[in-house]
């Protein structure tokens, strides 16, 4: 067991960010205990829980556990997993005071959009009209495998249905051990031959990120005007894509590495070649989005480094023979992510079954 005063660690912050329920404990100011499966968002510094429109007999000030808030802030809320492997067996436990933020106040309204970032069902209730529970936290307790995968009945299925592309983030440093872990899931995609012909470049630092940005702007603006943008959407678009690389705490560039490729003398069998290693670029990056969702984390995917690969390469100092496809940005999502387009049904994908 550990149990520390302070910020939760990374993997402690990983395991909790990851879980979809928790148990908030209150208690009277009679001590009288009181506990309840909640829905929670956490931003690095508080716990939020919404007050959702699901039918109750009372009004939401009058639920048990806002009562005992009221009359006695103190609280804990433990996130769990149980496997009938127990070596699988983890929780976090966060002991520390609770309020209510009211309608209008700046964090009730950040606190929302974390909420609804995390549960694409809040984006069609009314949880924005109602107080939401805040919890500071002052004590922390884990316990148990805090890093490995759920052991949900399916984890696969639920990560690829649970990922959504996010476009803003919360300034928050994203962990070392936790970009470490996204880039080593993404280094065991299949490749052609085995031969893993991609290298990833991880950017971290401000500047760094506003030297690609520059880069990668200029030439999408001669990209744009030359299609014939009015200049007021090309500057309002440029201004979005130069956001979205500003403010990610993590980029990840993953680029074609030819050199990798096996050589072959007639033209046809050379392009199938480059066709596979980029087909297997995409399974790295797909391996990458997965990792930081199980890490807790949220992503994003840009195929703007296509357009550009010499201002990419250049701009990072990276050796010119590798060619960029693909940038991820990685974080904790600030905000409602975009609404996830529907999927087609699946008897209209399925074109063949014998």
């Amino acid at each position: 067991m550990r149990a520390e005063t302070g910020i939760l660690s990374a993997d402690e912050t990983a395991f909790l960010t990851r879980q979809r329920v928790a148990r908030l404990a209150t208690a009277d100011a009679a001590g009288a205990p009181h506990s309840i499966p909640v829905c929670f968002a956490y931003n690095g510094r508080n716990l939020y829980i919404a007050l959702d429109e699901k039918p109750k007999d009372v009004r939401v000030t009058r639920l048990k556990r806002v009562r005992n808030i009221l009359e006695n802030p103190r609280v804990a809320l433990v996130a769990d997993r149980y496997a009938e492997d127990w070596d699988l067996l983890a929780y976090v436990m966060v002991r520390g005071r609770a309020g209510l933020l009211e309608p209008g106040v700046d964090e009730h309204t950040a606190a929302v959009r974390l909420l609804r970032g995390k549960y694409q069902q809040y984006e069609g209730m009314r949880i924005g009209e109602s107080p939401v529970i805040s919890v500071h936290p002052e004590r922390v307790a884990s316990w148990g495998a805090l890093d490995v995968a759920s052991g949900g009945a399916e984890p696969l299925l639920d990560a690829l249905r649970g990922r959504r592309s996010v476009r803003r983030y919360l300034d928050r440093e994203v962990p070392g051990v936790v970009i470490d872990k996204v880039v080593e899931a993404a280094r065991w995609a299949p490749s052609p031959h085995g031969t893993q012909p991609w290298r990833f470049a991880v950017v971290t630092q401000s500047e760094t990120k506003k030297r690609l940005a520059d880069a990668m702007g200029e030439e999408w603006r001669r990209n744009l005007e030359m299609d014939g943008q009015d200049a007021a959407v090309v500057e309002k678009r440029l201004e979005g894509s130069r956001g979205r690389l500003l403010d990610a705490p993590v980029l990840l560039l993953l680029c074609l590495y030819p050199g990798d490729l096996d050589a072959y003398p007639d033209p046809e069998r050379q392009r199938n070649e480059t066709v596979m290693a980029v087909q297997s670029l995409g399974a790295a990056a797909q391996n990458a989005l997965l990792a930081a969702y199980e890490q807790g984390l949220d992503a994003g995917w840009m195929c703007a480094p296509l357009f550009c690969p010499e201002e990419v390469t250049t701009a990072l100092g990276l050796d010119p023979e590798l060619v960029p496809h693909a940038l991820l940005t990685l974080g904790y999502a600030a905000g409602d992510p975009p609404k996830r387009r529907p999927r087609r049904p699946l008897d209209n994908l399925v074109v063949y079954r014998d």
